[in-house]
């Protein structure tokens, strides 16, 4: 068998990484979680999530990789074998199905980008109405989102250092640079310290179950664990490289990224009196709103933006594809480009009833109700593969290495490249955490989100 590729140095592997870690869960969704969870005392809970149960759960994916050297799927077969292997089978059908959707929105945000540099989208008085049209303009979304697929194809397909490595070298230090500038401007705005100190002042009256819930739900979603990006990337990378300093660094970048996105987001939507509480239209609604009322800057604030929303999307979407593209080609022996091209089109066709699920297509915007909800086919997906399936995943990972792998062959191969790991306060720290800790903490949110999302019990504490 012909010898696999990997990335050429672990700078490489850092920024394909922290790539797939950033996305829009650190630009989108974190910001309007925090606006909706108390500002401050949510981001201090979900960085102590993250550093308590996503870094350890990363360290495992990323060691579970390296030392198979194989897909999600062939990695769990190698080691646990086949009732194992169809966990990582999951992970794969949920990168799939996440890509699916997740390209969707993708396209939202480059449309956003396209409408607000070239286009008239600042002019509209009801930003609300135009965001519900824009989404339920099948067209225009099959358009963007076709764009959106094609690029990320097109990197992939380049394979791992020349596609993966190369661009996630070049489009992470960019996001930083557009996220760096866009901060400095919101902070010199008028009344920009009152989201500054909404955001940063922790008030610990705010602090509930369910901010503790939403934190650590975020924590999990946003470092983009559970589906088998880490394992893929993680059999990428030499024997020779310090998994401990490597997964320090993703997890520190995307937390960075997270932090920073805040930190440009709240100054903004402060220095215009607007509430921090808007939810999943924050983005895509309010802040239009507040790039208008700038003038002839808010379109190149505003198109800097999306294009740095754009950027953030693009670096997930090329590891959501890669999952299932090294599923094949180990498995299947299936040649790269044949198998690129055919998971973007079939994820792309997959996300199609997602685009019409928008207000597009009646059918497919009340697909289904439970929870005592009628929800949209978008909806469904991502509950079923993305705030169901991510912790699921982890879940059943951690009860992999505790049970089958064993923390012994995890330490060993974490200590291959990293002498002082066996010994180390780190090492009984992943030990406990991976052992006890995380498959509480991740069975406790699957259940809670099954129960409330799907069965409609709302627990008396959340």
């Amino acid at each position: 068998m012909a010898s696999r590729s990997g990335f050429s140095s672990r700078i490489g592997f850092v920024a394909a990484a922290a790539g797939a870690a950033v996305g829009l869960g650190n630009i989108w969704r974190f910001p309007y979680e925090t606006g909706e969870n108390g500002g401050a005392v949510f981001l201090l809970i979900y960085l102590l999530c993250t550093v308590l149960i996503g870094f350890p759960v990363m360290l495992g994916e990323i060691a579970i990789g390296r030392s198979t050297s194989l897909n999600p799927y062939g990695a769990y077969k190698k080691i646990g074998g086949k009732r194992w292997a169809l966990v990582g089978l999951f992970g794969v059908f949920c990168g799939v199905a996440i890509l699916s959707f997740y390209n969707v929105v993708a396209g939202w945000a480059f449309g956003y980008f396209v409408q607000i540099t070239f286009g008239g989208l600042l002019a509209s008085d009801n930003f609300g109405g135009f965001f519900s049209s824009y989404i339920a303009d099948f067209s225009d979304n099959m358009t963007y989102s076709l764009i959106f697929m094609v690029l990320t194809a097109f990197i992939v397909l380049r394979g791992v250092q020349s596609g993966i490595e190369l661009a996630s070298k070049i489009l992470m230090p960019f996001l930083f640079i557009l996220l760096f500038g866009l901060i400095i401007y919101a902070l010199t705005l008028d009344n920009a310290m009152a989201g500054v100190n909404f955001y940063l002042l922790p008030d610990f009256s705010e602090v509930s179950f369910e901010t503790v819930y939403s934190a650590m739900g975020q924590a999990f979603f946003s470092l983009s664990l559970g589906m088998g990006t880490l394992i893929t990337y993680g059999s990428y990378l030499s024997k020779k490289e310090n998994l401990v300093s490597a997964a320090g660094i993703v997890t520190a970048a995307d937390v960075t990224v997270a932090f920073l996105a805040g930190l440009m987001i709240f100054p903004l939507v402060f220095s215009q009196n607007m509430e921090p509480t808007a939810g999943p239209g924050l983005v895509f609604v309010v802040l239009p709103a507040v790039f208008k009322s700038m003038g002839a800057l808010g379109t190149v604030i505003g198109g800097t933006f999306f294009l740095l929303l754009s950027v953030a999307a693009l670096t997930s979407t090329i590891s959501l594809l890669e999952v299932p593209v090294a599923y094949v080609t180990d498995e299947h022996k299936v040649n790269r480009i044949t198998t690129v091209i055919g998971l973007a089109l079939l994820s792309f066709l997959v996300g199609v009833p997602s685009m019409l699920s928008q207000g597009g297509n009646e059918g497919l915007s009340e697909f289904i109700t439970y929870g005592g909800e009628t929800r949209a086919f978008m909806d469904m997906i991502e509950d079923l593969f993305l705030n169901v399936g991510l912790p699921l995943g982890g879940f059943l990972m951690s009860v992999f290495i505790a049970t089958q792998w064993k923390t012994a062959s995890l330490s060993a191969e974490i200590a291959s490249g990293n002498s002082s790991y066996e010994g180390s306060m780190v090492q009984r720290f992943v030990n406990l955490m991976i052992t006890f800790i995380c498959p509480v903490v991740l069975g406790l949110i699957f259940v809670i989100t099954v129960l409330q999302k799907f069965l409609g019990i709302q627990l008396p504490f959340l």
